[in-house]
């Protein structure tokens, strides 16, 4: 007996074809830099980047802010608080610049996908479908973050009533020895 009559043939074309699979991976075309500037260009990557910037700002003030309220600080505190903010948001603004931000996006996506992909996707973003999809996702945010916002709303308002009763109980249980 050979070992090839050992082997059904139904394994024999599975193993083919995962070497087959295998093959054509490993010679999958790397993006140039060209190609994922185009894709970049086409998918308004520093755009997107861009409006994150503020939405990162907003949320850093709400910290600081949080943190103020928190402790009773003198003016002096403040001020090197609000020093300590200030130069939070200029180092923010800085790393995440396009200028910073822009290499590492063209390298991660190099290393990501191949060539015929980010073509793809470049085809695509320059569609009108993927036009009018980066136009539209703004929106299509805001629509999932309020449909978010009213699923979890009663689900907080349960919450809510279960932490004032574990709170009553608490309150009204004698102290053990």
């Amino acid at each position: 007996m050979t070992a090839r009559s050992l082997c059904p043939l139904p394994l024999r074309l599975l193993a083919a074809a995962l070497l087959a699979l295998v093959a054509l991976g490993a010679q999958a075309e790397p993006p140039s830099d060209a190609d994922v500037n185009r894709l970049l260009a086409a998918s308004r990557a520093q755009t997107m980047l861009d409006s994150m910037l503020p939405q990162l700002e907003q949320m850093q003030r709400q910290q600081f802010e949080q943190l103020s309220a928190e402790r009773q600080l003198t003016p002096a505190q403040q001020a090197q608080l609000q020093k300590i903010q200030a130069r939070t948001q200029q180092t923010f603004a800085q790393a995440l610049s396009w200028s910073q931000m822009r290499p590492l996006y063209v390298d991660l996506y190099k290393r990501t996908f191949s060539r015929e992909d980010v073509i793809a996707m470049a085809e695509f973003y320059e569609s009108p479908a993927g036009q009018s999809l980066l136009d539209k996702t703004p929106l299509l945010m805001r629509n999932v973050m309020g449909a978010v916002q009213q699923k979890i709303a009663p689900l907080m308002t349960d919450l809510q009533k279960d932490l004032n009763a574990i709170l009553a109980e608490s309150a009204t249980a004698p102290a053990k020895p």
